[in-house]
C-alpha cells in the first residue's frame, strides 16, 4: 500500500468516527508528528505577553528571589 493509498484510507476511517475522546486522542498522535517547532499562539495569549513586557518595563514586577523570601516567610508565620 503506497503513502497516498493508506492517507485516503486514514482519512475515511477518521470521518466515520464521532467518539470525541477518540478522535483527541488521534489527534494528540497526529500533532506529536506534525510537530514544527513552532508554538502558535492566540491572540490574547499575543496581548498578555505584550502586557507582561510593558509591566517589566515599568518595573512592576518581582524577582523570584525575592518573591522566594516573602513565601516561605508567609509560609512560617502560620
Amino acid at each position: 500500500m503506497t503513502a497516498i493509498e493508506l492517507k485516503t484510507l486514514l482519512i475515511h476511517r477518521i470521518s466515520e468516527i464521532n467518539d470525541v475522546s477518540f478522535l483527541k486522542a488521534l489527534k494528540t498522535i497526529l500533532d506529536t508528528k506534525t510537530d514544527t517547532g513552532i508554538i502558535q499562539l492566540t491572540q490574547d495569549q499575543l496581548d498578555d505577553i505584550m502586557a507582561s513586557k510593558k509591566e517589566i518595563e515599568q518595573g512592576l514586577f518581582i524577582e523570584n528571589s525575592v518573591l522566594d523570601t516573602e513565601v516561605r516567610q508567609w509560609l512560617n508565620a502560620k
